[in-house]
């Protein structure tokens, strides 16, 4: 078969075009993957969902551009799901993990990501791996650093529960009556590893807790002079991702210096005790002075949703 000129140079034309717009086409191709795999997703049917999420990521496998991202998020969590769905499957579990790291490797302020894995460390029961994560999370500089502190909360939790593991038992919590009222009084455990123990979890949970505290913007700070009234629907949710991230480190704070207090008790060292009580009751008036900032902000939320909603029943009203 020959080609006439003319049909040589259009098949020339054709293919210059495409190969310059190759990019255009693989992303518009990406965006139709993205879509038939979220219906296959949303439907239970994964292994269809994984394959169209494969091909998307195949069109960018960089991630250049937010399709091949959010399709490389997409395909962890559609792992994920079916790890969850079959827990016997650790292999499953593994495989999201991994791409959970690439979607992170593409965007390392994706939070979701990140607690998608530290999630998954649990599971499995990888407890040193989930302290290397999390600490990793905690020192990256290169994060927000509301996410940095949302690590150090997590590493503060864990000593908190150490800590409280050990005081919080009929052995070392005694109910006593002091000033005609019950009260409780702290005894050292049995064991003086165990004590030694709680001290090394007191000390490093507040090093971590301080930390995370330390990170808090102004916009914390200053949450009571907060409008919520004047922010916009997005500045709200945002605003509350960000106080709900200190609200959590506020309540460590205030629950490790009881820890604190607890361990002086057992400790006989009583004037520390007192002066750790004093600094624990503040620090708790700090955690519901934000608390009561988030709640209005949730209210503000909900009460934006019930409005939209009673505007659209009117329409539907009118027609009846």
């Amino acid at each position: 078969m020959r080609f006439s000129r003319l049909g040589v140079l259009v098949l020339l034309t054709i293919t210059v075009l495409v190969g310059a717009n190759c990019s255009y086409y693989n992303r518009v191709l990406a965006r139709k993957n993205l879509v038939d795999g979220s219906k296959a997703y949303k439907d239970r049917k994964f292994k269809e969902a994984e394959e169209l999420f494969r091909a998307a990521i195949a069109r960018d496998p960089n991630g250049e551009y937010l399709e091949g991202q959010t399709a490389q998020v997409f395909l962890a969590r559609t792992l994920h799901s079916e790890y969850i769905g079959n827990r016997s499957d650790t292999a499953k579990a593994e495989e999201a993990i991994s791409e959970y790291q690439k979607a992170l490797a593409m965007n390392p302020g994706d939070q979701s990501s990140y607690k998608a894995i530290a999630s998954l460390y649990e599971n499995l029961q990888r407890s040193d791996d989930w302290l290397k994560w999390v600490t990793a999370r905690a020192n990256n500089n290169d994060i927000a650093p509301e996410q940095r502190a949302e690590a150090l909360t997590s590493l503060a939790a864990k000593k908190n529960t150490c800590a409280n593991d050990i005081t919080d038992t009929d052995k070392t919590k005694k109910t006593i009556t002091k000033d005609g009222k019950p009260a409780f009084q702290f005894v050292k455990p049995e064991k003086p590893e165990e004590f030694e123990e709680l001290k090394k979890c007191v000390e490093e949970g507040r090093q971590l807790i301080e930390r995370a505290v330390a990170l808090e913007p102004d916009q914390v700070k200053n949450a009571k002079s907060l409008d919520v009234k004047a922010l916009s629907d997005a500045d709200l949710k945002k605003a509350q991702d960000l106080l709900k991230v200190f609200e959590s480190a506020r309540s460590y704070r205030a629950s490790l210096l009881v820890q604190a207090m607890r361990t002086a008790e057992m400790d006989g060292r009583n004037e520390d005790r007192d002066r750790l009580k004093t600094e624990s009751d503040a620090a708790r008036d700090k955690f519901l002075e934000i608390s009561d900032v988030v709640k209005k902000i949730q209210a503000e939320i909900e009460e934006r949703v019930a409005a939209a909603a009673a505007e659209t029943k009117k329409p539907e009203e009118q027609k009846q």
